[in-house]
């Protein structure tokens, strides 16, 4: 069984940067797609982005692109998601998340079945 630890978070002002970083403990990851998500208070876990097994394909939500990378190092067993020009508005707690081999890109939350605990990212004005 998988299990996934989330760290890097914080407290930056707006335009910063974080690095969150999935590390993994079990098995290997290696042949998971892995996701990020995130979640405020009173509103659903929202998809933010996802790499396949290989790294060698990955998407993000509107929101993000162009600022939010996300990638991986399997012989870390560790996926990142590095995060620049950070606004208010992505203050969250970050999950990352493993879906069962054999599947590609995931955009949805009942999509993956191993999450972490969450790592908190507040932006300030």
């Amino acid at each position: 069984q998988v299990q996934l630890v989330e760290s890097g978070g914080g407290s930056v002002q707006r335009g910063g940067s974080l690095m969150l970083s999935c590390a993994a403990a079990g098995r290997s990851i290696r042949s998971f797609t892995m996701g990020w998500f995130r979640q405020t208070p009173g509103k659903e876990r929202e998809f933010i982005a996802t790499i396949i097994y290989s790294g060698a394909s990955y998407d993000y939500a509107d929101s993000v692109k162009g600022r939010f990378i996300i990638s991986r190092d399997n012989t870390k067993n560790t996926v990142y998601l590095q995060m620049n020009d950070l606004k208010p508005e992505d203050t969250a707690v970050y999950y990352c998340a493993a879906r069962p081999p054999g599947y590609g890109l995931g955009y949805a939350q009942q999509y993956y079945d191993v999450w972490g605990q969450g790592t908190q990212v507040t932006v300030s004005s």
